[in-house]
């Protein structure tokens, strides 16, 4: 086993890892670790664009974008955290702007911006043009741009390197913290693929940018990387999981595949179009019909479809139509999403409309923090030295509903406030000492999973993992079916216990990581059920049939969501006890889920009715 030491360790090499690795790097010595190599990272995925109202096309400013995402968020946004983004995002565009990042220009040579959905101008009035883009490969360019800056920089990357623990001073699981003492963070250990050998990194400052946990569902937007490490390592250390109920789904996902078409498709004019050729956002959502928020667009395809006004011949999707635009105005402004359509469904977007349904897509929940990036451990106080920043985090700036072009705009705006925040408390902290064996746990972990001569496989409980997550637990849930999805996640997380996997070597296993990931997903997957059957509302992603208002006398608040051995309270700040439905036990012997409550930041924006 090898030990390193950095001031800074950054865990996750996408656009909130990356953006951090740049603001620590120039501060401090800084390593980044990765379980893909960097520009693999799924922010290369983002496609449609990066939000700031620059006002490049149409009159534009920050108070608009900051009301927009609190009332995109429906209200569960905490509106300082939305107020820093919307201010700061004109730099964090002209920053990567400034570092070579080639967004599409206007004729005059200015960045050019497109509509996206929930975006308006004058509070509402009508959809407004502000997501700055690189045709529809924005995140792509992102990613690739904050390489070749880190690069420059000389930021230590530790590739397929795997962080499996996190090294806190204490574990919160097994019992309260005393009056007066702190919880620190001294590290991480991670596995390295290439060798199997374990690594231990000591630190004086972590910051967590692992992304999201889109495969916890089938049908999604994510890759299958993406499988909530951050948010399972601090979780299982005892810290909470802010708003994990808050799951979006994007509208247009090629149908049966989930494959990701850009929102940019709408923005650049195309129509949802049902059955009968209906353009039935109209309905809907009368203002700005196909460019509403997403979770909006997302129930209203889905409604379609239940009712009997699906596409194809199982009735079963939607159609995307961009046939009415210019193909040259395809090609320029939508390259990769029309080629995505060609090569998957074998469709020409040219001349015929496109098959689209729903796909589990972005996490609004995480790992709680405050606007500099210091993860919380309860509602007031932080864990020294820990930081998070980008999908893996919650500030909570997107609330319970994501706007489309925020993601890529969190990821800079928090990443660069994390990487900072993280270097100065380097600078002036002292090192916290790692304890004996620092990888025993994980040791252990790994042995018995290679060991274990048979049991069962990491596919078949991955798989009805995923299944039962898409059907009851997608964009219409009730209390029904989120018991049944908790009951087969206790069964699932049993047989996961006796899971073992068949290649026993330790160069290049990829089965013993896949074993390893099917464990934070259960966990992850554990957290999305038990807040959702708490929440007893409709409210952004989270939409109760048999609970179908929004209810804001009871449940205004964050759920904080705490792993606890049996009989092992919450500390007292993590806010009075939820008012929603009582959670299943679970099985003999398992940790619980306890919940508690965190208060929503309210500055200007008082609640209202959402409509478009």
């Amino acid at each position: 086993m090898q030990t390193h030491q950095f001031d800074v360790v950054i865990v996750g090499a996408g656009g909130a890892g990356m953006r951090a690795a740049l603001e620590s790097s120039a501060r401090t010595r800084t390593a980044v670790i990765s379980k893909l190599y960097p520009t693999r990272s799924h922010t290369g995925a983002a496609q449609g664009g990066m939000c700031a109202a620059l006002g490049n096309v149409e009159d534009d400013n920050p108070e608009w974008h900051t009301f927009d995402t609190v009332k995109g968020g429906d209200y569960l946004v905490d509106q300082d955290a939305a107020t820093i983004m919307a201010n700061e995002a004109i730099d964090a565009v002209l920053d990567l702007e400034r570092m070579g990042l080639p967004f599409n220009r206007t004729p005059e040579g200015r960045i050019d911006q497109r509509r996206f959905g929930g975006h308006t101008r004058n509070h509402g009035e009508a959809a407004v043009r502000r997501a700055c883009y690189a045709a529809d490969r924005t995140g792509h360019m992102i990613l690739q741009t904050l390489y070749q800056q880190c690069v420059k920089n000389e930021v230590a990357f530790f590739n397929e390197f795997y962080v499996l623990d996190l090294i806190l001073t204490h574990d919160l699981t097994g019992r309260e913290v005393p009056d007066g003492e702190d919880v620190a963070v001294s590290g991480v250990v991670a596995y390295e693929l290439a060798t199997g050998e374990l690594h231990v990194f000591r630190a004086k400052s972590v910051v967590l940018a692992t992304g999201g946990a889109g495969k916890i569902y089938k049908t999604t937007s994510n890759a299958h990387t993406l499988t909530g490490d951050g948010m399972a390592l601090a979780y299982r250390r005892g810290l909470p999981l802010e708003d994990m109920e808050f799951f979006q789904f994007h509208p247009t996902g090629l149908a049966g595949l989930g494959i990701l078409l850009s929102e940019a498709a709408r923005g650049e004019g195309g129509i949802l179009r049902n059955a009968d050729g209906e353009r039935f956002m109209e309905r809907y959502a009368p203002t700005i019909k196909d460019l509403a928020p997403r979770d909006i667009v997302a129930r209203s395809m889905a409604n379609e479809v239940r009712e009997g006004r699906g596409a194809g011949p199982n009735k079963d999707y939607v159609l995307l139509d961009l046939t009415h635009l210019d193909p040259a105005h395809i090609d320029a402004k939508l390259p990769d999403i029309t080629e995505f359509a060609r090569t998957y469904l074998g469709i020409e977007p040219y001349t015929e409309p496109v098959p689209v349904y729903p796909t589990a897509h972005y996490a609004m929940g995480g790992v709680p923090t405050n606007v500099e990036g210091e993860v919380l451990r309860d509602t007031t106080h932080v864990v020294r030295g820990l930081y998070a920043a980008g999908e893996v985090a919650c500030v909570s700036v997107h609330g319970s509903n994501r706007l489309g072009t925020n993601s890529l705009l969190d990821i800079n705006v928090f990443g660069k406030r994390a990487g900072i925040s993280a270097a100065e408390y380097a600078a002036g902290a002292s090192w916290v000492d790692l304890p004996a064996e620092p990888a025993a746990a994980v040791v252990a972990q790994l042995e018995e999973m290679r060991d274990r001569p048979q049991g069962e496989r990491v596919s078949d409980v991955r798989r009805e993992l995923q299944q039962t997550m898409d059907t009851n637990a997608q964009v219409f849930r009730t209390a029904e079916s989120l018991r049944q999805a908790f009951q087969d996640i206790q069964v699932l997380q049993e047989r996961y216990s006796r899971v073992s996997v068949q290649d026993k070597g330790r160069m290049f296993n990829t089965d013993l990581i896949e074993a390893i990931e099917l464990g934070f997903l259960l966990d992850i997957a554990e957290t999305v059920v038990v807040g959702a059957l708490n929440r007893r509302e409709s409210r952004g992603g989270h939409f109760r049939e048999d609970y179908p208002k929004r209810d804001d006398e009871s449940f205004m608040e964050h759920t904080m969501a705490y792993r606890r051995q049996p009989g092992v309270p919450v500390d007292s700040p993590a806010g009075s006890a939820p008012k929603g439905e009582e959670v299943p036990p679970p099985g003999p012997g398992r940790p619980v889920v306890l919940l508690g409550t965190k208060p929503v930041v309210t500055t200007v924006y008082q609640p209202m009715e959402r409509k478009y």
